[in-house]
C-alpha cells in the first residue's frame, strides 16, 4: 500500500522527532528545506514576559530554566510510627532519649561531681585447678588478659593468651591482683569415694563371715566346697583344676552364714588367690593328708600373713590309705604355723570332702573364729564392696561378681567400680537366684556396667549420674596417661636393650579369655616364659569372644590370637581364614603355657655340638698341576670321613679350620678312612700344609634349642 503522506507541520510547534512515522512509529520522509524567511540563526536567550531569561532551543523555541528547590517551613518529622497514629492520622512526636542513655549521663554527672574519688576494689574467690589457661584465670579475675599477660612478663613467664600455665604460678598471679585463692585438683572428684570407716557404734550389726579357701592345685578346696553347698561345680571345671574365683554363700541348718571365695590353686593364679586373701576375713588353706606342704600351699601360707587374717587348716583326703594328717602338722612348723595340738592357735580339722566326713567340725571351727573376731558391718548405709571376678555375656553385657562389705546394694543404685560406672538393672545370687538386694558380705553378680572392670576394683555406690560419669572419666584419663607412660619408657627400654644385646625375637600375642582373672593370669604366665633371645609380647588382653578387631590387630603386627574359654564370632573366623590368622583355642592354662613355650622354643636359634671322630697325620706334601697341594696322611686315631669338617693343627695350634675338598685312597674318591690306613687329602681354599701336621676331624651336630 502507498506510505501516507506527512501532514503541514503547525507554526511555531515543535519539530518532529526524526525517523518517526505518523502511524505504528514509521519513519517518514524528509521535509524539504523551505525558502520562506530566513535560517534561523544561533541560539540566544531572550528576555520573556515577567522578565526572566528563557532558553532559546535547537529550532528556536524557548526551554523554560530550573526552578530552585524550596525549602520547608515545617521540622523535619521523626520518632516512631505506631499503628494508631497512622490510623488517626496523628502527627509523630520527636523521639526522646532512652532510659539507659538518661542513666549513664546521670552517672557521668555523680562521677564529675565526686571529683577522682578512688573507686573500691571488688575481691573474688579465685577457684584455681591443676592447670588453667591465662585467658580463663582473666575470666574468672574479671580483668583483662592483657593484664594478667603484662603481670606474668614481670615474673618472668612469657605466656600467650591461650598458653596453659601451673596452678602455683596462677596463685602467684591472682595475688598480684589482690583476690581470694582456693585451690582444687582433678582427684578432688574422688573426695566422700574412700572409707574412712567411721561408724556409730549403735548402727552396726552382726554380719556373715567371709571365708576363702586356699591351697594346692588338686587338694581337694572345690570338691570340699561342693560337699558343704551340695552342689557339683568340680565337674563343669575343664581338666579337673579350678580357673576362675568363685563366691558362694552356705547356710546351715541354724540359719547362720558363711561366704566361701573358692580360689585357684594353679601356679599362673597368683593374682587370684591375693585377691582373695585381700578381701577375706578368715582363710582356710587345704591341705592333701597324703601329698604334703606344696609350692602354692606355702604361697597361700605367705599370702594369709600378709592379710594379716587368721588361718584355719583342713586336712582333706583323710579317707585315702597313704594319709598321714600328723606329718601334715609336722610339715607346718618349717613354715611357721603351728597348731593346736602342739601348743599353737591354729585350728587343724581333718576332712574328707567325698566321703562327707567332718564338715559340720570345719564350719564350728570357721564360726567359732568369725566369734573371736565379732565381725559387724552397717547395712543402713550405701553399698560399698570389691569386685571378685568380671566377664562378659552374650545378651547380658558386663557381669561382675561383687562381695558387698558394707552397707546394703540396691537395684536402681548407681556406682563406680574402678574406671567404670553404671545403674544396677538386677542382682543375681550364688545359685542364680534374682534378688533386690544385697546385705553385707553377701556375694551377688551385678548387671549394668558401661563397661567391664578389673577385679579386684573397689565397688562404691554414689549419690547421682553425673557424679559417677566424673569419676569414671578421671580414672580412665589417668590409666590412659599411666599407659602411654609405660609405653613410652618400654619402647626406650628395650631400644637401649636392643642395641646392646643384639635384636631379640619377638612373638606378638592377642589374648581374649572369659573372665577378667584369667586374662591376669594368662598375661602373666606368657610373658614369664621368654629369655633374652626370644619374648613374648602381648598386644593386646581383654574379656570377650574374638572380634573382627582383634584379627585385624593380629594381621597388622603378624601376632598368634589366644582364645580362653571363648570362641571367634563368624564375621572373625572368616577374616581369620582369608588372612592366614592362626587361633588357637584353649580351655586349660597349662596347656596355654606348654604350647607358646613350644612356639617360642622353635624362634631360638639351633646350638651346634661337635664329636672327635679322628686324627690324621700329615706324612708327605705332594703338589699336583690344576689341583694345588695334596696331604699324603696316615690315619692315626679314630676315623676320618669325607664332608665333616676338620682342623688343621701345627704344634697343636690350630692354623686352619674348614672343610675337606678330597678323601683318596690311591686314585679313588672313597667316604671315610679308618685308623692305620694311608690315604690323600686336600682342604677346600688352602694350600699351607707342611709334613708333621696333624688333621682333626671332627662331625658337627644341630641341636634344637629350648627355653
Amino acid at each position: 500500500p502507498p506510505r501516507p503522506q506527512a501532514g503541514p507541520r503547525p507554526v511555531g510547534g515543535p519539530a518532529p522527532v526524526a525517523g518517526a512515522g505518523a502511524e505504528g512509529g514509521r519513519p517518514g520522509p524528509r521535509p524539504a528545506p523551505t525558502t520562506e524567511g530566513p535560517r534561523p540563526g544561533p541560539r540566544r536567550d531572550e528576555d520573556d514576559e515577567d522578565g526572566r531569561k528563557k532558553v532559546a532551543g535547537p529550532r528556536g523555541g524557548a526551554v523554560p530554566p530550573k526552578t530552585p528547590p524550596v525549602k520547608r517551613a515545617e521540622p523535619k518529622r521523626r520518632g516512631k510510627l505506631t499503628i494508631s497514629a497512622a490510623l488517626t492520622g496523628e502527627e509523630r512526636t520527636e523521639r526522646g532519649r532512652s532510659v539507659a542513655a538518661l542513666r549513664r549521663a546521670k552517672q557521668k554527672e555523680k562521677r564529675k561531681a565526686e571529683g577522682n574519688l578512688p573507686v573500691e576494689r571488688v575481691v573474688r574467690d579465685v577457684v584455681i585447678p591443676d592447670t588453667i589457661t591465662v585467658q580463663e584465670l582473666a575470666n574468672r579475675m574479671a580483668e583483662r588478659g592483657a593484664n594478667v599477660i603484662k603481670t606474668l612478663m614481670k615474673m618472668g613467664v612469657m605466656a600467650t593468651i591461650n598458653q596453659t600455665i601451673d596452678a602455683d604460678t596462677a596463685e602467684l598471679v591472682v595475688g598480684e591482683f589482690g583476690h581470694q585463692v582456693h585451690r582444687v585438683s582433678d582427684s578432688d572428684v574422688e573426695l566422700g569415694l574412700v572409707d574412712t570407716g567411721d561408724e556409730p557404734e549403735e548402727a552396726l550389726v552382726s554380719r556373715p563371715p567371709v571365708v576363702t579357701v586356699m591351697g594346692h592345685v588338686d587338694h581337694g578346696k572345690t570338691s570340699l566346697l561342693d560337699a558343704m553347698r551340695s552342689t557339683n561345680v568340680v565337674s563343669g571345671e575343664a581338666g579337673g583344676i579350678t580357673q576362675h574365683i568363685g563366691a558362694y554363700q552356705v547356710i546351715r541348718d541354724s540359719g547362720q552364714r558363711i561366704t566361701f571365695i573358692d580360689t585357684p590353686g594353679h601356679a599362673a593364679f597368683t593374682a587370684m588367690r591375693a585377691r582373695g586373701a585381700r578381701v577375706t576375713d578368715i582363710v582356710v588353706l587345704v591341705v592333701a593328708a597324703n601329698d604334703g606342704i606344696m609350692p602354692q600351699t606355702i604361697e597361700a601360707i605367705r599370702h594369709a600373713r600378709a592379710a594379716n587374717v587368721p588361718m584355719v587348716v583342713a586336712i582333706n583326703k583323710i579317707d585315702l590309705p597313704d594319709a598321714n594328717s600328723n606329718k601334715i602338722r609336722q610339715d607346718l612348723l618349717q613354715h611357721e604355723v603351728v597348731v593346736e595340738d602342739m601348743g599353737g592357735d591354729v585350728l587343724t580339722v581333718e576332712v574328707s570332702a567325698k566321703k562327707r566326713l567332718n564338715l559340720e567340725k570345719l564350719e564350728e571351727a570357721i564360726l567359732l573364729q568369725a566369734e573371736i573376731l565379732d565381725l559387724k558391718a552397717n547395712p543402713d548405709r550405701a553399698g560399698r564392696g570389691v569386685v571378685v571376678e568380671a566377664k562378659v555375656e552374650k545378651g547380658r553385657g558386663s557381669v561382675a561378681t561383687v562381695l558387698v562389705s558394707k552397707g546394703t546394694l540396691r537395684v536402681g543404685d548407681i556406682f563406680v567400680a574402678g574406671a567404670e560406672w553404671g545403674r544396677v538393672r538386677a542382682l543375681v545370687d550364688d545359685r542364680g537366684n534374682r534378688v533386690n538386694e544385697a546385705t553385707p558380705a553377701m556375694p551377688v553378680e551385678v548387671l549394668g556396667f558401661q563397661g567391664t572392670p578389673a577385679a579386684g576394683d573397689d565397688f562404691v555406690v554414689v549419690e547421682d549420674e553425673n557424679r559417677a560419669r566424673e569419676v569414671s572419666e578421671y580414672r580412665q584419663r589417668k590409666e590412659r596417661e599411666a599407659a602411654q607412660v609405660r609405653s613410652a619408657r618400654s619402647t626406650m627400654e628395650q631400644m637401649f636393650e636392643r642395641i646392646q644385646a643384639g635384636e631379640a625375637r619377638e612373638l606378638p600375642v592377642v589374648i581374649k579369655a572369659d573372665v577378667q582373672g584369667s586374662v591376669e593370669a594368662l598375661v602373666g604366665t606368657l610373658e614369664k616364659l621368654g629369655n633374652d633371645d626370644v619374648k613374648i609380647r602381648v598386644l593386646h588382653a581383654a574379656v570377650g569372644g574374638i572380634n573382627e578387631s582383634d584379627v585385624t590387630l593380629a594381621k597388622a603386627s603378624d601376632a598368634l590370637i589366644v582364645g580362653f574359654n571363648v570362641r571367634a564370632n563368624p564375621q572373625a573366623r572368616d577374616m581369620a581364614r582369608r588372612d592366614g590368622i592362626e587361633i588357637r583355642y584353649h580351655s586349660i592354662i597349662y596347656a596355654v603355657a606348654d604350647e607358646v613355650k613350644a612356639l617360642l622354643s622353635g624362634m631360638l636359634e639351633p646350638t651346634y655340638k661337635e664329636h672327635f671322630i679322628g686324627y690324621a697325620q700329615i706324612r708327605e706334601v705332594f703338589n699336583i698341576t690344576k689341583v694345588g697341594k695334596v696331604a699324603g696322611c696316615m690315619v692315626t686315631e679314630g676315623i676320618v670321613k669325607r664332608g665333616t669338617k676338620v682342623r688343621l693343627l701345627r704344634d697343636d695350634v690350630v692354623i686352619h679350620e674348614g672343610a675337606l675338598a678330597q678323601l683318596k685312597r690311591f686314585k679313588d674318591d672313597v667316604r671315610e678312612v679308618r685308623e692305620g690306613y694311608e690315604c690323600g687329602m686336600s682342604f677346600e681354599n688352602y694350600n699351607d700344609i707342611q709334613v708333621g701336621d696333624v688333621i682333626e676331624c671332627i662331625e658337627v651336630e644341630e641341636v634344637a634349642a629350648t627355653l
